[in-house]
Order: structure tokens, then sequence, then C-alpha cells
């Protein structure tokens, strides 16, 4: 800052008195080179005086009517998520409420097909008498009331059968395996889907007997036909493995007619041949041994 006073004192002399040393003349140039420096400097002091100066007050006056309109739109946020969520609750509560009322019903389905295996139990230790069939045939009247309180309690919420329907599947492929085995051993045929309908009560539009669980239910039923085969050659009775066989042999071809997937009902058809090659080897050893009534 001095050396900048004194050139421009240097010029300011030499203007007054121009016969003044010539040597002097590269002060000139020095004070032509400061003032360049300083034009370059220039815009930038020009830049920070443009700029419009804010008090402390003003900046904290705008964050806080920022920080206020964010405040302003938070509860509004908030209320909407959490009416979403109380509407979530009481969908929640139905549910469960509903779900509650059809297991219910599933518990008295499984205590009724309970009572009808144990009393089903009793044709594999002798010969086969009407009686036997008397008490679980007093359960079928009783299946067919639970399922109709069971549809009762769906109409209330149309359009979700499948969205429970495994809260009584399992009961109903072991009912409709059990009803299928009464059948078969009152006329020697098997149990077709719409007369299992018309036996469980389910032959109604909103609520019906599914296939796949009337297949895998006949599954089932062939699962006793070895066991009852064995036990009646036990008690003399040599002609019943030929005609458990000729159902079997019938059986296995109208499954073989279906594309079945890699899921529970093939596995369940999987077993199924083997039930029917027990049943094969029962009747070959009692016609070997020529103890067949017929001759085939």
């Amino acid at each position: 800052m001095n050396s900048a006073l004194r050139n421009a004192y240097f010029i300011f002399s030499h203007s007054l008195n121009p016969t003044s040393n010539p040597n002097r003349f590269p002060l000139i140039l020095s004070l032509h080179s400061l003032q360049s420096i300083a034009v370059s400097r220039l815009p930038l002091r020009i830049e920070r005086q443009q700029q419009p100066y804010r008090s402390p007050r003003f900046s904290s006056f705008c964050s806080s009517s920022s920080m206020a309109g964010a405040d302003a739109d938070a509860p509004a946020a908030s209320s909407s998520v959490e009416k979403q969520f109380v509407d979530f609750r009481a969908q929640l509560e139905d549910s469960g409420s509903l779900r509650d009322r059809i297991r219910s019903v599933a518990m008295e389905i499984e205590s009724s097909t309970r009572l009808m295996q144990a009393s089903l139990l009793l044709v594999h230790q002798s010969r086969l008498a009407p009686e036997v069939l008397e008490k679980p045939k007093v359960q079928v009247g009783l299946l067919k009331s639970l399922y109709k309180r069971l549809a009762e309690i769906l109409r209330e919420s149309p359009g979700l059968y499948y969205r429970y329907h495994g809260d009584w599947r399992s009961e109903t492929q072991t009912a409709v395996s059990l009803l299928a085995f009464i059948h078969w051993l009152e006329t020697g045929e098997l149990l077709l889907h719409p007369e299992a309908e018309e036996k469980l009560g389910l032959n109604e539009s909103d609520f019906t007997l599914d296939v796949e669980d009337y297949l895998i239910g006949i599954c089932f039923m062939s699962n006793e036909l070895p066991r009852y085969v064995v036990n009646q050659v036990t008690v003399g009775d040599y002609d019943c493995p030929r005609k458990v066989l000729k159902f079997f042999t019938d059986l296995h071809a109208a499954f073989r007619m279906l594309n079945l997937r890699n899921d529970f009902l093939r596995k369940k058809f999987d077993g199924m041949k083997y039930d029917l090659r027990r049943v094969e080897e029962v009747y070959y050893d009692v016609k070997i041994r020529g103890l067949s009534a017929t001759r085939d």
C-alpha cells in the first residue's frame, strides 16, 4: 500500500513539473501495472457488493417460515397414514373373527369324521354286516348340517371362498374318503362327484365340493382297500381280492386320464399305484393256492 501511494505521489509531482528527472518514468509503468492488477480484482469486489444484504433476523425468519410450512404438511401426511392403518386394523379384525368362526365349524367336522373312522374300523375285523355301517352313516346327516352352517358363514362375505378354503380343506378330503368307502362297501362302485356333493350338501352354486378335494379323498379311500382285502381273506372271503382288484384297476385307469402336476394330488396318486400292487399280490396268492371261488 505504501508503494502504491509513493508511485501516485511521483506521478502527481511529474504532472506538475514536466521537466523533472526522466528516470522516474518507470515508476509510471509500475503504477499502470498496479492499476491493471487492481482492475482484475475489481469484478470480485463488485460481485460481493451486488449481493443483497440480509440481516440475521431476516435469515432466521425465512428458515422458521420454511420449517413452519413443513410442520403444517406433516400432520396431514400423518393423519392419512394413521387412517389407512386404522382401516387395516378393522379389516384384520373382521378377517380374524370370520376365520375363528370357520375353524370352529371345521373342528366339529373333524370330530364327526373321527367318529366315522372309529366305527369303520370294525369292517376290518370280520365279515361285512349291514349293521356295521349303520353307526358311521348316522354322522353323514351331521356332516351335512355342519357344511350348511359353513356355507351360511361364507355368504356373509361373498367372494372369499378360496381365501378361507384351506381352513376346512383337509376335513373335507377326509369326509369324502369315508363317504366313498361306505358307498363302495354297500355298492361296490365309486362314489361320483355329484353324489358326494349331495351327501355333504355342497351342491349349491356359491359353495361346492372342490374337484381336487374330491380326488384326494378318493385317493385316501384307496389306501384302506389293501388292508380290507387282507383282512377279508383272513376271515375266509377269498372272492374279495378279485372284486377289489377289478375296481382298483378301473379307478387307476381313470386317474391316468388326468394331467396331474407335481403336487400333493400327484403324490397321492403315486401312492395308489403301490396300493394296487398290494391288492394284486394278494389276488395272485389266492389264485395260485386255488382258494378263489370263481374262475377268471
